[in-house]
C-alpha cells in the first residue's frame, strides 16, 4: 500500500518529467549527421561518442581505455557537426574550411577543447560519452570582422563616435526591446549569420548592422519554437515587435523574407532604437 508521502513522491517525480519534456519541447535542436546537434537555445554543440573496451588489453585497461576511444570518437562527430552547421543561408562551416586552411586549423582547434558532459558505462561494456563546445567561441572564429551599419547608414567603425563600447541606456517607455520574426511553417534553417530581407531583396538586418561582440556573445538571433515563449525570451523581453515573414530564401534557407512594409517601419525604428545593433533578434521557427 501506498503512504501519502509516496504518493506525494511519485506526484512531484511526475511533475518534474511533464515539466522537463515541456522545456525540451520548446528548445531548437538541429540534428546534424547522426551523432551531434546543435542546440540553438542553449547555445552550444554536442556529439556523442560510443566505444567497445578491447579484449586484448588487462582487464583493469580495458574500460578507461574504451573512455578514451570514445572520447576520440565523440571528437570525430563533434567536428563533422560543427562542419555540418550553417554559417549563413549560402555556406557552411565545411565551405569556409575548405576554402582557408587557417580557418580549418582554428576549427579544429577549438572542437578538441571540448567539455565531457555525461559519461555512462553501459551493461554490454561499452562507454558513451557526450561531449560540447559553446557556440560562442566557433562564432568567434568565423563572424566577419566587427562593424556597425546603422539601417539606411554609413559604417561605424569600431573605436570610433559613435561606436555602442558601453551599454546603451534603458530603453524608453514603449520602445522595442527586440524583435521576433515569426517563420513558423517556413522550414527555415537555424544559422551563425542569417539575415533579413525586404520583398526586393534587400537587407533589413544581417551581420554587417550589428555590433559583432553582442554577435558573438549571443548569437546573430535566437530561435524559438513559437511566439509564447520568444516573447518572453530575456533576449528580446519585455516589449518586442513581432513580424511575419513571408518565406525562406537561400540554398540552406536561413535567411528570411518580411514585408516591404514591416522592413520600412524597422528602418525607421532602428534610427531611434538599438534592438538590431544589439542582436535583440528571435526567429519562430518549426
Amino acid at each position: 500500500m501506498f503512504t501519502n508521502q509516496t504518493r506525494r513522491a511519485a506526484l512531484s517525480l511526475a511533475i518534474c518529467l511533464l515539466f522537463a519534456g515541456s522545456v525540451l519541447q520548446a528548445q531548437v535542436v538541429q540534428t546534424v549527421g547522426t551523432n551531434g546537434a546543435v542546440d540553438w537555445s542553449q547555445q552550444k554543440i554536442r556529439a556523442t561518442g560510443i566505444a567497445a573496451p578491447n579484449p586484448n588489453l588487462p582487464f583493469g585497461a580495458q574500460r578507461p581505455a574504451a573512455l578514451e576511444a570514445a572520447k576520440l570518437v565523440a571528437l570525430r562527430n563533434l567536428l563533422q557537426t560543427v562542419n555540418g552547421m550553417a554559417i549563413t543561408s549560402e555556406s557552411t562551416v565545411k565551405n569556409m574550411v575548405l576554402e582557408n586552411d587557417e580557418i580549418r586549423t582554428r576549427v579544429e582547434g577549438y572542437v578538441r577543447g571540448f567539455t565531457v558532459v555525461d559519461t555512462r558505462y553501459m551493461s554490454d561494456t561499452s562507454v558513451e560519452v557526450d561531449v560540447e563546445v559553446p557556440l560562442a567561441g566557433l562564432a568567434e572564429l568565423l563572424l566577419p570582422p566587427g562593424k556597425v551599419v546603422p539601417v539606411g547608414g554609413t559604417p561605424v567603425v569600431p573605436g570610433t563616435v559613435g561606436y555602442p563600447s558601453t551599454p546603451a541606456a534603458a530603453p524608453a517607455s514603449g520602445a522595442a526591446t527586440g524583435l521576433i520574426i515569426d517563420a513558423k511553417g517556413l522550414s527555415v534553417t537555424p544559422a551563425m549569420a542569417p539575415k533579413v530581407l525586404d520583398e526586393d531583396g534587400n537587407e533589413v538586418y544581417g551581420s554587417k548592422y550589428v555590433d559583432r561582440e553582442w554577435a558573438v556573445k549571443q548569437g546573430m538571433v535566437g530561435y524559438a519554437k513559437d511566439v509564447p515563449s520568444a516573447r518572453t525570451n530575456q533576449r528580446v523581453a519585455p516589449n518586442p515587435l513581432v513580424v511575419k515573414a513571408i518565406k525562406a530564401v537561400g540554398n540552406n534557407k536561413a535567411d528570411v523574407v518580411i514585408s516591404n512594409q514591416d522592413a520600412q517601419m524597422l528602418k525607421q525604428r532602428a534610427e531611434s532604437e538599438s534592438f538590431l545593433t544589439k542582436c535583440q533578434v528571435m526567429v519562430v521557427v518549426d
